[in-house]
């Protein structure tokens, strides 16, 4: 499924942290930072999850939820969030049905083996409901700024 700016996101359901369940209509009225990352307690996943962690109170001022998504699970989720106290919902994606939807499951290599893997990806969703800006092959350092200064422009 190809993902277009100025439409509605596509539809998903997953377990997430703190017992609860998130859908795409679950924070429907906010801005939504969906962000999809390859693993936790990774170099690259910790250092992102820590950069949304720092700038976290500046999304929330803007009436923005930061969630992010991996196919780690939800234990795996609630030990990565208690080490770095991140302040957001991290998403059980387990078989990958969001990142699917996304088209963020993709085909990777890595020291000469194919896998299927996410590719780190960012949405911004409005508080509509429609996707307004996309990162893709996301670079780390200073990505939480640059997702912050998009939805600022919202």
């Amino acid at each position: 499924m190809a993902i277009v700016i100025n439409k509605p996101l596509p539809e998903f359901e997953a377990n997430a942290t703190g017992g609860l369940k998130v859908s795409n209509t679950s924070h429907n009225g906010k801005i939504m930072i969906l962000y999809f990352y390859p693993k936790d307690n990774t170099p690259g996943c910790t250092e992102q999850a820590c950069g949304f962690r720092d700038t976290f109170p500046k999304f929330t001022k803007g009436k923005a939820v930061v969630l992010g998504v991996s196919t780690d699970s939800v234990k795996k989720h609630a030990n990565f969030r208690k080490k770095y106290a991140l302040p957001f919902t991290l998403l059980a994606d387990t078989e990958h049905a969001v990142a699917d939807a996304y088209g963020v499951w993709v085909p990777k290599i890595l020291f000469g083996h194919e896998y299927m893997g996410i590719t780190r990806t960012t949405f911004v969703i409005d508080a509509k409901g429609k996707i307004r800006r996309v990162f893709e092959d996301v670079e780390i350092a200073g990505h939480a700024d640059a997702v912050l200064a998009a939805v600022r422009d919202l």
